[in-house]
C-alpha cells in the first residue's frame, strides 16, 4: 500500500470569520427530523462498518461548554454499543505519565469494525499543553510532524479519520457558564480550569489557528462548526461524519447468506422468495 502524501489543506480556518447566523431551523420540530435522518444514516454506516471490519476515528475539540458532550450523546444514541467507545481524555494518569504523548492513544484505538470517539484528543499537545505550558516549546513545536505522521499512520491502514472543532463566542460561553453554575445539575460541569482556560482565550485562539494551518490535510482536514447554535452544531457534525464516513462505502445491506435462507425453509418453514437472487 502506498503512504499517503500529507498535503496541507491550504484553506484557511479563522475562528473569527465563522458565521453565527444562529439556528437554520424554524422549529424543534424541523430540527428533530433532520436529526432523526441524519441518526439513522449514521446506523447504517455503523452497520456497514460492522460487517466490513472498518475503523473509524472521531476527534472533537473546541472551547469548553462549546457542546461537544451534547453532540457526542447525538450521535451515539442510536448507535449498536457494541461498535463504538467513547473516550473522554483529561490529564495523563500516573502510569501514562513519562510514556510519549501519543502512547496512550495508541491503547484506545479502534477495533475492526468499529468507532473510537475521542471528547479531546492527542491535539491536547498542541492547545492546552502549549498555552498553560504543561509542554516546552521545542516539545509542542514538533508535535505538529508527529501528530501528521501519526494520522498518517492511521490513513494508510485504512482507518478514517473525522476532526471537529467546536467554536462559540465568548459571550456565549460565558452565558454557558452562568447556566452551569446556577443549575445544580450541571454545576458539576464548569471547574476551575475552565475559567483558568477561558482567562487565556487570545491565546487559545492563535494556538487552535496554528493547529489548522499545521494539521489540517487534505487526507484528514479540520472542520471548523459555529456552535452558538446547539441545534445547528449537532446536524452540522452529524453531516459532516456521516458525508464522511460513506464516501466510497457502499452502505447498502449486506446480502443474505444462501445456506441461511435454505437452513430458514428447513427448519422453520419459512420461505423468502427473491432474496438469494437479490
Amino acid at each position: 500500500m502506498s503512504r499517503t502524501e500529507i498535503k496541507p489543506d491550504k484553506s484557511k480556518i479563522r475562528l473569527d470569520k465563522l458565521v453565527q447566523d444562529g439556528d437554520r431551523f424554524a422549529d424543534k420540530a424541523a430540527y428533530e427530523k433532520r436529526l432523526d435522518a441524519l441518526q439513522t444514516e449514521l446506523l447504517h454506516i455503523q452497520q456497514t462498518y460492522w460487517h466490513e471490519k472498518r475503523r473509524a476515528v472521531l476527534v472533537f475539540e473546541g472551547w469548553d461548554a462549546a457542546g461537544k458532550g451534547g453532540a457526542i450523546r447525538r450521535i451515539t444514541e442510536p448507535l449498536d454499543p457494541r461498535g463504538f467507545h467513547v473516550w473522554p481524555i483529561g490529564a495523563p494518569k500516573q502510569e501514562e505519565i513519562g510514556q510519549h504523548y501519543l502512547w496512550r492513544f495508541w491503547q484506545r484505538l479502534p477495533g475492526p469494525g468499529t468507532f473510537a470517539i475521542f471528547d479531546r484528543s492527542w491535539y491536547g499537545r498542541v492547545l492546552v499543553e502549549r498555552v498553560q505550558e504543561f509542554a516546552k516549546p521545542k516539545e509542542w513545536k514538533r508535535a505538529y510532524d508527529e501528530i501528521n505522521e501519526f494520522e498518517r499512520l492511521l490513513v494508510d491502514d485504512g482507518v478514517r479519520i473525522v476532526k471537529l472543532f467546536f467554536h462559540i463566542t465568548q459571550e456565549e460561553q460565558l452565558d454557558r457558564f452562568r447556566e452551569r453554575l446556577t443549575n445544580p445539575y450541571k454545576r458539576w460541569k464548569l471547574t476551575e480550569e475552565d475559567l483558568r482556560n477561558r482567562a487565556r482565550w487570545d491565546d487559545y485562539v492563535g494556538a487552535a489557528e496554528d493547529m489548522f494551518d499545521k494539521t489540517s490535510t487534505l487526507a484528514v482536514p479540520w472542520h471548523a462548526i459555529a456552535a452558538n447554535s446547539k441545534w445547528h452544531a449537532r446536524v452540522a457534525s452529524l453531516e459532516i461524519i456521516t458525508q464522511a464516513l460513506r464516501r466510497d462505502v457502499n452502505i447498502a445491506p449486506p446480502p443474505v447468506d444462501p445456506a441461511v435462507i435454505d437452513a430458514a425453509a428447513e427448519m422453520l418453514g419459512v420461505h423468502f422468495s427473491g432474496l438469494k437472487e437479490a
